[in-house]
């Protein structure tokens, strides 16, 4: 099986953003999202992942525009949407506009009943956002500690929950390689897929994902490396297709 790849398109204020780390501040702007959306689509993508930053801090959901012009530029792709879903209603808000699956992050970790429900009643429509610092979840936007990582892990996994999405903060928009270590010890916790993110910065890193395929990892995220033209998605299709198991 090849790995999924998910080029990232992060909206800040309606623009294709990324940051360092996850941290307010550290912008780089890239321009209008659903370009670089198209750019990602036209080159071979039939992920994308989705993010409202505005929404992961708190100021409300003021990208959903723009995430519904993406969802239906992409079709038949299928988007992923992330960034600030809390409750019910944002939820059912993003799948309503066509998301093919939400990503649930700090509402895991503050109303972790309501999201065991949620997997339960949209199955793999949902994943659960696992944002960590080492072993220490980061909540609301990754601004606040929210609990250990590996004891909300085998939690939400007993639950039933389907599909996480790791992220090692501190590898986040940094270009300095993926955390295969820490992502090889939440791929030895769960018998669920698991989507990596954070730090991709040249095929080689992808190379050596795809080495974990066989221990549960179902796709990996990708962001300021395509921005940046390190590679281009065709190619990262191409190292991932070759190096499948």
């Amino acid at each position: 099986m090849t790995l999924d790849l998910l080029p990232a398109v992060d909206l800040l204020g309606g623009r294709a953003t990324r940051l360092a780390q996850g941290a307010a501040g550290t912008e780089i702007a890239y321009g209008d999202p659903l370009e670089a959306a198209m750019a990602f689509l036209t080159d071979g993508a039939s992920w994308l992942h989705v993010v409202d930053l505005d929404a992961a801090f708190g100021r409300g959901p003021a990208n959903r525009e723009q995430i519904a012009r993406i969802v239906a530029a992409a079709a038949p792709a299928r988007v992923e949407a992330s960034g600030g879903v809390r409750t019910a209603e944002d939820l059912h808000a993003l799948l309503d506009l066509g998301a093919a699956r939400v990503v649930i992050g700090t509402a895991a970790l503050e109303t972790p009943g309501w999201v065991i429900e949620a997997c339960a009643r949209h199955g793999d429509a949902v994943a659960v956002g696992l944002d960590a610092r080492g072993q220490t979840l980061q909540a609301r936007g990754w601004t606040e500690p929210g609990g250990d990582l590996f004891e909300t892990l085998q939690r939400l996994d007993g639950a039933g929950c389907r599909r996480f999405v790791y992220t090692e903060v501190s590898r986040d928009g940094m270009l300095g390689g993926p955390a295969t270590e820490s992502l090889t010890a939440v791929l030895a916790a769960t018998g669920r897929a698991v989507i990596a993110s954070g730090g991709v910065a040249g095929l080689g890193d992808l190379h050596a994902l795809a080495e974990l395929e066989p221990h549960g990892l179902e796709g990996v995220i990708v962001g300021r490396a395509l921005y940046e033209r390190r590679f281009t998605v065709a190619e990262a299709l191409a190292v991932l297709a070759e190096a499948a198991p």
